[in-house]
């Protein structure tokens, strides 16, 4: 058989044109793997750039939670409430408006990640609370309830928006966090392990009050201008409501003090707590490290949860310590308490020894005492149970839980 022969050549010419061809073809062939493995290569090194990105933008919403935790990204129920994180130091950040806060990165120096910017843009890292759309009302999550999300009770939502940047590429993701809250057991506004003596002016009232209700609301009583009830602003919720004094012993009232609530007041009750930690319904060693170590002296700083002993005895209730400023969180004193004029406290106050009034005083939460004598107010206190109150100030170095999560194109 004759071998196929380009016309106008010979057998050895046709050899040659086939032996070209076959070398352009191997040729086009190696261009386009050529070709394929450089847009290959392209397309690898986005989608890298792409993923650092995101990690990025989520070790920027661990840095806005640990913000939150520590307290300064402002937990003070403001719907309008915005504060951003910038790339820069703490002295160097810009100027925000009212209702906003900035703060310098927590980042080490010399160590930044691209997770926001040192100017204030769209990539900013911003902290928000999840509100409706007037931003009037902050938006919660309560365990307790059918319908989790509510603007009543339970824990406020943080908003959470952060950008990754490698080179040209950039991912910003959402995140709505709340704090895990404790299981809070209380017995009452006022909870005392001995005789209550409650005159002047003294007022405890068990209804379940709105975190947000303002300081001296209750002074003069539930009703009228100013009380808790008053009308049209109710500070109460409707739900929740305990006692207004609890107590293991007598409870005596004279003069213009009194007591509202759920009953109005238990006396002669068994069961009194063992520990603070069966106020969080913790374990004994778990509220020992949750709470961390003790403090000789009280600290300039009252806006955290206290622990205050003067001898490192636990519940020897030797220590005595007087306080006439304001504070939030959990303040547990392992001695007697003087609450001195101007004293306000959001939170809950947990005291092993007595406590004395020396003034007028305020608290919006639950106070409860061991006492060694007597429960005794005869000035102007006022107790006005919150459980909200309660279970929000006393979660700053608590754990926080993320609710949702998504990507979004700024």
């Amino acid at each position: 058989m004759r071998g196929f022969i380009v016309p106008g050549t010979d057998q050895r010419g046709a050899a040659l044109v086939i032996t070209l061809l076959v070398l352009i073809a191997l040729i086009v062939v190696a261009a386009g793997l050529v070709t394929t493995s450089v847009v290959n290569t392209k397309i690898s090194g986005t989608d890298q750039r792409r993923a650092k990105a995101l990690d990025l933008a989520e070790a920027g919403v661990q840095e806005a939670v640990s913000r939150i935790k520590s307290g300064e990204v402002p937990g003070n129920n403001n719907p309008k409430m915005v504060a951003q994180i910038f790339l820069a130091n703490a002295g160097s950040v810009p100027v925000l408006g009212t209702d906003s806060v900035g703060l310098g990165t927590a980042q080490p120096a010399g160590n930044w990640l691209n997770y926001t910017t040192a100017s204030r843009n769209k990539g900013t890292l911003t902290v928000k609370y999840m509100t409706d759309a007037s931003r009037q009302a902050i938006y919660k999550y309560d365990i307790n309830k059918s319908i989790p999300m509510n603007t009543l009770t339970g824990m406020p939502i943080y908003e959470i928006t952060s950008t990754g940047v490698v080179g040209n590429a950039s991912r910003t993701v959402v995140a709505d966090v709340c704090a895990k809250p404790f299981n809070v057991n209380m017995k009452g506004a006022l909870a005392s392990g001995v005789d209550v003596k409650f005159t002047g002016n003294a007022f405890s009232c068990g209804y379940n009050h709105r975190i947000d209700t303002p300081y001296d609301t209750g002074v003069n009583g539930r009703a009228g201008v100013g009380g808790c009830n008053e009308s049209p602003q109710h500070w109460e919720v409707g739900t929740g409501d305990m006692t207004g004094i609890w107590s293991g012993g007598a409870i005596n009232t004279g003069g213009a003090a009194n007591r509202d609530g759920t009953p109005p007041e238990q006396g002669g009750q068994p069961g009194f707590y063992a520990g603070p930690w069966e106020t969080l319904g913790l374990t004994q060693a778990n509220f020992y490290s949750w709470i961390g170590a003790a403090q000789a002296n009280v600290p300039a700083n009252l806006d955290q949860n206290i622990y205050l002993d003067n001898d490192g005895t636990p519940q020897n209730a030797s220590g005595n310590y007087k306080i006439g400023t304001a504070g939030s969180g959990l303040l547990y004193v392992d001695g007697d308490l003087t609450m001195n004029a101007g004293f306000t406290w959001r939170g809950l106050i947990y005291v092993e020894g007595d406590v004395k009034l020396n003034g007028s005083s305020w608290i919006l939460g639950a106070l409860v005492v061991k006492g060694k004598t007597k429960t005794q107010f005869n000035g102007g206190a006022t107790i006005l149970y919150s459980e909200d109150a309660i279970a929000q100030y006393i979660t700053r170095n608590g754990s926080y839980a993320t609710l949702s999560w998504r990507e979004i194109t700024p």
